[in-house]
């Protein structure tokens, strides 16, 4: 029935997997940048908290219609939580976008779009502790030690790239690995609801619910978004039609085939966020080439042996 439907489908060929999983981390390699050309075409400046946490909340209001709107038009009937969900989705609204989304913006704020880029997928090797260490969901074999070790590695040479002393900032690279912790906490969480919800319908509505809290609180506080350029809207249109779309894809893609076999493409997140950083920000000036492909290889080479499955027998 519903298993030799899923089976025949195009996301479950070899096509379908390529198409899906490198349009999905195509779109999450761009938002970096965009965010960035977002700060300039709303003229929010660095110091202006408010004013980006506003320009998150929008855009994670608007993500959070259309996955809930993508979803219902694929499962032909309206994503409703179903009864007692309601918890779940306020701490996943919480860990995935409101800590996160004011980690990740202000930290873009104060530091290079590809840093950005190459930082985010630190968040396997946070996932991977949280579920070890605080949740047991897993065990931290030796091996997944070394992956997460070399993959941190890659945020120490990134984070010293692009700046003539080297120095890091607390409020820029800093925060964007606490918003990469955060998410890794956050995809745990993911796992353990899913088993009781569905994780298009989790994911939508703490979009929703995440995006309307930190619209509300920047408003409140004096946030404000006053375009500067016709591009701005259009921009955030795109913005929020990113995740929603490349969530639904990667969601799409899991429920068919095993997490290791889908997780190896996203070592082109990091390669499309630099390229795309350095295509759309003009950063190719302060890129090291060098240091930035150690950086993306050691990051990479991580993610892939964290993924690796463990050999049994023996």
């Amino acid at each position: 029935m519903k298993p030799s439907t899923v089976k025949r489908d195009f996301l479950s060929t070899t096509p379908g997997i390529l198409t899906a999983a490198v349009a999905a981390n195509l779109l999450w390699g761009s938002a970096s940048p965009c965010i960035k050309l977002g700060y300039r075409y709303f003229g929010i400046a660095a110091e202006d908290v408010l004013s980006q946490i506003l320009f998150a909340g929008v855009r994670f209001t608007l993500a959070g219609l259309l996955t809930i709107l993508i979803g219902s038009l694929l499962r032909g009937k309206l994503l409703l939580p179903k009864r007692g969900s309601g918890g779940m989705i306020l701490t996943l609204a919480m860990m995935q976008t409101v800590i996160q989304y004011t980690f990740f913006y202000i930290g873009l704020s104060h530091a290079p779009g590809f840093k950005g880029s190459i930082i985010s997928p630190t968040s396997t090797f946070f996932a991977l502790l949280i579920a070890a260490l605080v949740f047991r969901q897993e065990k931290l074999t030796a091996k997944k030690l070394l992956g997460c070790l070399i993959g941190f590695a890659g945020v120490i040479v990134v984070s010293v790239n692009g700046s003539v002393d080297g120095s890091v900032r607390l409020d820029g690279e800093g925060f964007l690995v606490l918003a990469a912790a955060s998410y890794g906490c956050s995809s745990v969480l993911i796992k353990r609801y899913s088993a009781r919800e569905d994780p298009v319908v989790l994911s939508g509505w703490q979009f929703l619910l995440g995006g309307a809290l930190m619209t509300a609180a920047a408003l409140i506080g004096g946030g404000k978004l006053h375009a500067v350029s016709p591009r701005a809207w259009p921009l955030m249109l795109y913005l929020g039609a990113l995740s929603a779309v490349a969530y639904t894809l990667w969601s799409l893609l899991l429920q068919r085939h095993p997490v290791s076999r889908i997780m190896v493409f996203s070592f082109l997140n990091p390669v499309f966020g630099v390229l795309l950083s350095a295509l759309l920000l003009g950063e190719g000036k302060i890129l090291n080439i060098p240091r930035c492909l150690l950086a993306m290889a050691l990051v990479c080479l991580g993610v892939w042996i964290v993924n690796q499955p463990e050999k049994r027998g023996g």
